[in-house]
């Protein structure tokens, strides 16, 4: 199952984040500190946590400002609505539904009280009683007459009496429920010799009525099939550290005398000793037993096949860590990395040690702090999840923080890879943990006042400049970055030309057709006007530049700006209408036309093709702006990126793609 949308209410600083989508493999919640990002985290895991994890306790979790409520009565804790989320079925999980609910939103809510109560969207409704009373009332009064011919004298016995005594006190909104099926089908089946069996009509009646009431024990069954395939979450956060020594009978002590006051000081090592299978009361134990005397050969024998055990569960569980460590962390052949993992017993310490490529062992706590983390991850995962973590959401707060930025920059691609094996959301305030080209999967968080708690936005908004900062930042990183560290540097107007021109190179290249050179950096100047100020700097630094503009009025004045020419060339001031000759000052929207008029369709409900087809030399984006409400080529722009992960280059149209191919060519080679 994927989670594709959530919603968090009445969690501490959480009054109601609204519903926010989540993306299929990985999502960023980008907020500052303080804004309530790790609550969410939180309140997400309460969908399925770990067995381990503390339940909701309203004094602790209930938003304090409003506790009175609960002390006073006004609200009670079964009635209060803490995580919901909507899951989405994967192929392999709708083969095994019936068919009419392959299509269907499973809806699952956490509440106050900890119980978890679900339905489905989109799919069949359950039977309710005013969905079978008329035929009910029909097939009743069909069987009084059938009875009363054969029992004349006993009419005041005719069979509606009884079945008015199961079915007077239903109201019609009411669904049936398994009570009231099994009444209404046990009269049914006792009067069914009354139903004239030439009558195909009441025949046809009667079946109809038994699948309405047999319906909802289907559908139940389906809602405790989709039950199970709820994906565990597993959270993360950095005080999970794994001990790199972890002296067994002081934990053992700790334990069994309830001195566990800091519950994130011993967490990795418990983690650590649940994913080897062994309590640390078994593995004290196995420590402190001496070896038996040599005459006791039973002794002997059973001491052997406990530290066998020890032994080969520790290298189980360390050859299972290291082969999942190094598929994300990918450690390099070139560099003297860490790529073996070691757990060791010996007496009552319990190590975990690195093996260098000289096979020299060093303690995990002598390694990097981005390596500590990620072996601490795995064993919480491994352990959390509980052999489902094939089947696991992670959830993983302030991830890689004690990462140098640039480091950070590369455990961003780490995340990616994890979110292709497990759907991954994650917090964090670093610019380096947000990539130019991931803005369509970045929620902002934000906590405007107490008043009205954290909210999440869907769209890239906030009123907090806080907020916004880490992809400021980011995208100020990126843009810096490549003025000068690339030779060739193609100058856009804004950050949607990017968008567009990123993506559907990306589409082309996968289809084996032109795309834009890996060697050219995309620079965009957020206004046409600003783009001749980027030339001026990228060109005093000896760089290959060159310009691409909208034919529109701005792009126009642009273009014949004396200082853009003089630097630039009028060879390499490549325009929108030199690749799209039949629109009217044509944007780059224009050379998506066909595709962007359906996205608009979907996307927003509005409809232009007639319009545009009337009006073909037209700037779609003019006609945008008319017919739809609120209008944003950012939001059209985001729209275009979704639609690419999903779709190939294949669908977009042979005009369009003859077009983006010849833009393409002329970009690559004025930047030869």
């Amino acid at each position: 199952m994927k989670l594709i949308k959530a919603r968090i209410q009445n969690y501490r600083s959480i009054k109601d984040s609204g519903i926010f989508n989540i993306e299929k493999l990985k999502t960023l919640l980008v907020g500052p500190n303080e804004a309530g990002k790790t609550a969410l985290l939180q309140a997400l895991q309460q969908l399925n946590k770990p067995k381990e994890v503390e339940k909701l306790n309203v004094l602790r979790d209930y938003p304090r400002s409003l506790y009175n409520d609960i002390t006073t009565g006004k609200v009670k804790e079964e009635d209060i609505i803490v995580a919901t989320g909507y899951f989405e079925l994967e192929d392999e999980e709708k083969s095994q539904i019936p068919e009419a609910y392959r299509d269907c939103i499973y809806v699952s809510s956490r509440y106050m009280d900890n119980k978890r109560y679900h339905h489905l969207e989109n799919g069949p409704a359950k039977t309710k009683y005013v969905d079978i009373k008329k035929d009910l009332i029909r097939i009743s009064n069909h069987i009084d007459d059938q009875f009363i011919l054969k029992n004349p004298e006993n009419i005041q016995n005719k069979p509606s009496v009884s079945l008015k005594k199961i079915t007077e006190e239903i109201p019609d909104t009411h669904i049936i429920d398994n009570t009231i099926t099994q009444s209404i089908k046990t009269w049914l089946e006792g009067n069914f010799k009354y139903v004239d069996e030439n009558d195909t009509k009441e025949e046809d009646r009667y079946d109809k009525i038994i699948s309405l009431l047999s319906f909802n024990d289907e559908y139940d069954k389906v809602l405790k099939q989709l039950d199970e395939m709820l994906p565990i979450f597993v959270l993360f956060n950095n005080y999970f550290k794994v001990k790199p020594s972890i002296h067994l009978a002081h934990l053992n002590q700790r334990i069994s005398q309830n001195l566990l006051d800091d519950k994130y000081y011993d967490y990795g090592n418990l983690c650590l000793l649940k994913l080897l299978g062994f309590s640390v009361q078994e593995l004290s134990a196995i420590g402190a037993t001496a070896c038996p005397d040599p005459s006791d050969i039973n002794g002997l024998r059973l001491y052997k096949e406990k530290l066998d055990k020890r032994s080969y569960q520790l290298n189980a569980a360390s050859v299972q860590l290291t082969k999942e460590i190094c598929s994300i962390w990918n450690p390099s052949s070139n560099r003297p990395e860490a790529d073996k993992l070691r757990i060791h017993a010996d007496g009552q310490y319990l190590k975990v040690v690195i093996e260098d490529d000289l096979g020299v062992e060093i303690e995990l706590d002598q390694r990097s702090e981005g390596f500590q983390w990620l072996v601490s991850f795995f064993v919480v995962f491994f352990a959390e999840a509980n052999d489902k973590y094939k089947n696991a959401i992670l959830l993983l707060d302030e991830p890689g923080m004690s990462l140098h930025g640039l480091k950070q920059r590369e455990f961003r691609h780490t995340l990616s890879r994890l979110s292709e094996q497990n759907q991954t959301i994650y917090t964090t305030h670093s610019p380096f943990l947000v990539g130019a080209d991931e803005l369509d999967l970045v929620r902002v968080v934000e906590l405007k006042n107490r008043e009205q708690g954290t909210k999440v936005h869907t769209t890239i908004n906030s009123s907090d400049p806080a907020g916004l900062l880490p992809l400021q930042e980011a995208l100020g990183y990126d843009l810096a970055q490549s003025l000068f560290t690339h030779k060739s540097n193609l100058i856009l107007e804004g950050l949607t030309d990017y968008w567009y021109i990123e993506s559907t190179s990306a589409l082309l290249r996968n289809a084996k057709q032109e795309s834009i050179d890996e060697k050219i950096a995309l620079v965009f100047a957020n206004s046409a006007g600003k783009v001749v100020y980027y030339a001026t700097i990228l060109h005093a630094n000896n760089l290959k530049i060159a310009a691409l503009l909208d034919s529109d009025t701005a792009g126009e004045q642009a273009a014949q700006q004396e200082n853009l020419v003089h630097t630039v060339g009028n060879k390499n001031i490549l325009r929108t209408k030199d690749f799209c000759a039949d629109i009217s000052q044509p944007e780059i929207e224009d050379m998506l036309r066909d595709t962007l008029i359906l996205i608009v369709k979907d996307e927003f409900g509005v409809d232009v093709i007639d319009i545009a087809n009337k009006q073909p030399t037209r700037s779609i984006v003019k006609i945008f702006i008319e017919k739809v409400e609120n209008f944003s080529k950012y939001k059209l722009a985001k729209a275009y990126i979704k639609w690419t992960q999903n779709h190939t280059a294949e669908q977009l149209s042979q005009k369009e793609v003859s077009q983006w191919n010849n833009m393409i060519t002329s970009i690559n080679k004025s930047l030869k």
